[in-house]
């Protein structure tokens, strides 16, 4: 069970929250639920579009969406939001005018705030797209996770694994690598685990990243 569900899930009600929080009918629920991530993805392809280059994302942790009837809000988590304040400072007023054109919210409105992660480096979002930036610079794959492993320690986690799969370093076969350092309790649900599964496109192919940490509890 331990890799063979996604740990998010495994530990929701306990140590992990819903990212999305609202209530719809049972035929309208998958309607919302795809509404949500066309949401994620168009924040995310602006953020992106916006920044520069890959590792220039603001950092994006996770994305929160609640709806009620008529009122949708948005908070954006993000580990660097100065960066993405500095080159666009009515970026935030854009984003919102953009997406309620985007999805015709004419009855609803619409807010969009932005949060900052006070300890980015502990959130497997921001550590997958720092490889995922090195990876594309072709920087060796087994340097760009010990460097990640190393921002992690600095950030006071109790331990982390980073496994990259595909064709790495341009190989001919895929294949899989892993490394972990310190405690990573996959199987214990009170444990508090962040997890991701990020995928990065480079000249050999995409390369799929997944990234365990393992956090105390009570932060």
């Amino acid at each position: 069970m331990a890799q063979k569900i996604n740990p998010l899930v495994f530990r929701l009600g306990t140590t992990q929250n819903h990212h999305s929080l609202w209530f719809a009918q049972a035929k309208k629920y998958s309607e919302g639920l795809q509404e949500d991530q066309k949401i994620r993805d168009f924040i995310k392809n602006y953020v992106q579009k916006n920044m520069g280059n890959s590792f220039d994302t603001g950092g994006i942790a996770h994305i929160e969406i609640k709806k009620k009837i008529n009122f949708i809000q948005v908070i954006i988590f993000m580990g660097f939001p100065k960066l993405l304040l500095d080159k666009r400072p009515k970026g935030i007023e854009e984003l919102q005018i953009n997406l309620q054109k985007e999805f015709n919210y004419v009855n609803r409105k619409l807010n969009i705030a932005i949060t900052r992660i006070t300890k980015p480096y502990r959130n497997p979002n921001i550590i997958a797209e720092f490889i995922a930036g090195q990876l594309k610079n072709r920087v060796s794959f087994r340097k760009a996770m010990k460097k990640a492993i190393e921002l992690t320690e600095q950030a006071n986690t109790k331990g982390i694994q980073v496994q990259i799969s595909g064709r790495i370093d341009g190989k001919e076969i895929a294949r899989v690598e892993w490394i972990r350092e310190g405690r990573v309790p996959l199987q214990t649900i009170q444990a508090k685990i962040n997890y991701c599964s990020y995928k990065v496109q480079t000249i050999y192919g995409v390369l799929g990243i997944k990234i365990w940490i393992f956090i105390d509890k009570d932060e």
